[in-house]
């Protein structure tokens, strides 16, 4: 399995539904070599994401070497009745089962990442998650993933997760909040250890860091987008941005953001932003 590097953008395709395969096709032709999905029918249509995959290869826009996948395992409470695995079954067999079915979707014999799409409490790592991530692994080392991640946990759940002895994710994906730091606890945690944080969320969950006069002189002096100046921000920190926009001149200008000069004093003050 030839490694794929993990690009410095992420398009998201949650909430898409019918429109799922015409927007993966155009974030490829736009120039995105990141695709985030999962296998949650709820919020996500991945049959339609490799539908997008497929038209996209046809093209000859990108090749799936070229392309990093990343889906996502999401437990029964997460789910509507359109499940991608047998709901009697263990862990194991349910994360083998919902791997599977993302393959079968998504065209592919292995994808860049699988991700744990929550723990199964809000409260604590539990030992269903430790199941889990066991399987996880499984699917790792027989191939069907190279990389392994987490989403939507806290800091006690990073933490106590570590201290299971557990192998560490090599992504952690929150939603990311600027009155809470932009998520700074479990951001710095994942800095000391390597572990590469993947921000969503960024435009939506911020509302009013964007319309914050400092990011208004900011586009006054460079002119970006007020969008471009929070994408560049969090590549400056360390983050691996995702978006999930169906604009095609959006996705122009999400991509372009790398291009926007913040200096050192800038992402400080973004950065102390508490909203």
């Amino acid at each position: 399995m030839a490694p794929t590097a993990v690009p410095d953008f992420l398009y998201g395709t949650a909430w898409k539904e019918d429109r799922t395969q015409a927007v993966t096709e155009l974030a490829l032709r736009t120039g995105f070599r990141g695709i985030d999905t999962a296998n949650q029918r709820r919020h996500y249509f991945e049959a339609g994401v490799g539908q997008g995959l497929a038209a996209a290869y046809r093209a000859g826009i990108v090749t799936r070497e070229q392309l990093f996948l990343q889906t996502k395992f999401t437990y029964r409470h997460g789910q509507d009745h359109r499940l991608p695995y047998d709901p009697a079954a263990d862990r194991s067999t349910q994360v083998a089962q919902s791997m599977a079915s993302s393959l079968e979707h998504l065209g592919t014999d292995h994808v860049d990442s699988y991700v744990l799409h929550g723990p199964a409490s809000g409260h604590s790592w539990s030992d269903d998650d430790a199941e889990t991530w066991g399987a996880m692994v499984k699917e790792r080392e027989a191939g069907r993933t190279r990389l392994l991640g987490v989403s939507n946990v806290s800091l006690r759940h990073l933490e106590q997760m570590a201290a299971t002895g557990a192998e560490a994710p090599a992504f952690v994906q929150n939603r990311c909040f600027a009155r809470l730091g932009w998520d700074r606890a479990v951001r710095m945690f994942c800095a000391e250890r390597k572990i590469v944080y993947q921000g969503f969320s960024l435009l939506t969950a911020n509302p009013e860091a964007l319309q914050h006069p400092l990011v208004g002189r900011i586009v006054a002096r460079t002119k970006a987008t007020r969008p471009q100046v929070v994408f560049r921000f969090a590549v400056a920190v360390g983050m691996l941005p995702l978006t999930g926009t169906t604009d095609p001149e959006h996705m122009k200008q999400d991509l372009a953001s790398r291009e926007v000069p913040l200096s050192a004093d800038e992402v400080r003050a973004i950065e102390s932003l508490v909203g």
